[in-house]
């Protein structure tokens, strides 16, 4: 891997875990090295909120390597234990100005049907806060994408401000009619290691997707792209994921680059400077 002359966001990184304690300043340095200039952090929970907004506050020198930036949300997986004091603390959390998005939120129907009614309870707490605070929304979205346009298109109608009810359906991989559904939203769409995996089926999925309705995102330390799939994700192979999208619409990992940067400065209101 090799700096591209362009600068490079990834919009969606859980560099706060633990398979990152070891070697988190390297981590942040290899990053660094290829040009990711930006990192933003989805909260999973109360707990990690308060993490990512502490890691903000210490990584916010772009001399000094990667801004680093937090969310504030709780993951739909961790809604089960969640309580309404939990929702309550988001909401306190969400106006800091280390805080550039509500999440990560959204529908997750993969693992446990038991909480679905809950977790729709919450994706609404969240959109309905995402447009009280003016700040964009991070869906997380498995096996639900159904019940989530719904539900967003649903709380967009009904909010005095719907044109604050904006933001992007993370690692998005379709389906094709889900991609329409997104774009008709107004939503931007996460790009990130499944877009290299052979057979996955994500390129022709989200082959109508407009480039100026699409970020870069890793979900370090999860879905590595290719050709270090099976090992930890992390920031800096945003590249391998650039490039990737380069080869498939045609155009140079450097236009793709300043294209998805500019795209990411203009949903979370970054300062590039």
């Amino acid at each position: 891997m090799y700096p591209l002359d362009a600068m490079l966001i990834d919009t969606h990184a859980h560099i706060f875990l633990e398979q990152f304690q070891t070697d988190f300043d390297q981590v942040l340095e290899r990053a660094n090295g290829v040009g990711v200039k930006h990192i933003l952090l989805p909260a999973i929970d109360v707990a990690s909120i308060e993490v990512c907004i502490d890691l903000a506050r210490t990584h916010h020198d772009p001399d000094q390597g990667p801004v680093l930036h937090a969310m504030a949300g709780i993951h739909p997986s961790s809604v089960q234990e969640a309580t309404d004091e939990d929702m309550e603390r988001v909401r306190e959390l969400a106006v800091h100005p280390c805080v550039v998005a509500i999440g990560e939120t959204g529908l997750d129907y993969y693992w446990d049907h038991s909480f679905d009614e809950k977790q729709h309870a919450f994706l609404r707490e969240h959109i309905r806060l995402a447009a009280q605070v003016d700040k964009p929304l991070v869906f997380h979205d498995r096996e639900a994408s159904d019940d989530l346009a719904r539900i967003v298109a649903e709380e967009k109608s009904a909010s005095p401000h719907p044109e604050r009810i904006r933001g992007v359906f993370h690692c998005f991989g379709g389906p094709e009619a889900h991609t329409e559904k997104v774009l008709d939203l107004g939503f931007y769409m996460g790009i990130g290691g499944t877009y290299t995996f052979k057979n996955g089926g994500v390129p022709q999925n989200t082959a109508t997707v407009p480039m100026d309705r699409i970020i870069l995102e890793t979900d370090s330390p999860y879905l590595t792209p290719a050709p270090f799939r099976g090992k930890r994700n992390e920031p800096a192979y945003v590249q391998l994921v650039a490039e990737k999208l380069a080869e498939i619409r045609g155009l140079s990992p450097e236009e793709v680059a300043r294209v998805t940067t500019s795209n990411a400065a203009r949903l979370f209101s970054l300062d590039l400077v």
